[in-house]
């Protein structure tokens, strides 16, 4: 795990919800959840954006143990990382837009550059 941040579950838990989280971030291209959350995100995001780039069979099986739908694999693997062919990192970009209305938690946006 990229953070010390434990966002209020058990670790199973944590991880599970970051792998969903990353798997749409990754299906989508922007997602919008809590400050927090995205700065958990990004870097998980921006690892398999790089594993990718690779484009080995090696890495595509690491993707595939922590991305938890197969088509989104193949999307990052076919489109997104190519994309990012000649970019060192810094895949991601978190807006923030403001307070969340019932709970005034802190929102961001997270989405590819």
């Amino acid at each position: 795990m990229p953070g010390t941040r434990k966002l209020g579950k058990t670790t199973a838990q944590r991880r599970a919800m970051l792998r969903q989280l990353v798997t749409d971030f990754l299906d989508y291209g922007k997602l919008e959840t809590t400050v927090t959350r995205c700065k958990e995100i990004a870097p998980l995001a921006e690892k398999m954006i790089t594993l990718g780039k690779k484009n080995t069979l090696a890495s595509r099986r690491r993707a595939l143990a922590f991305i938890t739908r197969e088509e989104v694999v193949t999307k990052v693997f076919t489109t997104t990382a190519p994309a990012y062919e000649d970019r060192n990192g810094g895949y991601t970009r978190i807006t923030r837009i403001g307070p969340r209305r019932g709970d005034a938690a802190e929102m961001a946006m997270i989405e590819l550059v």
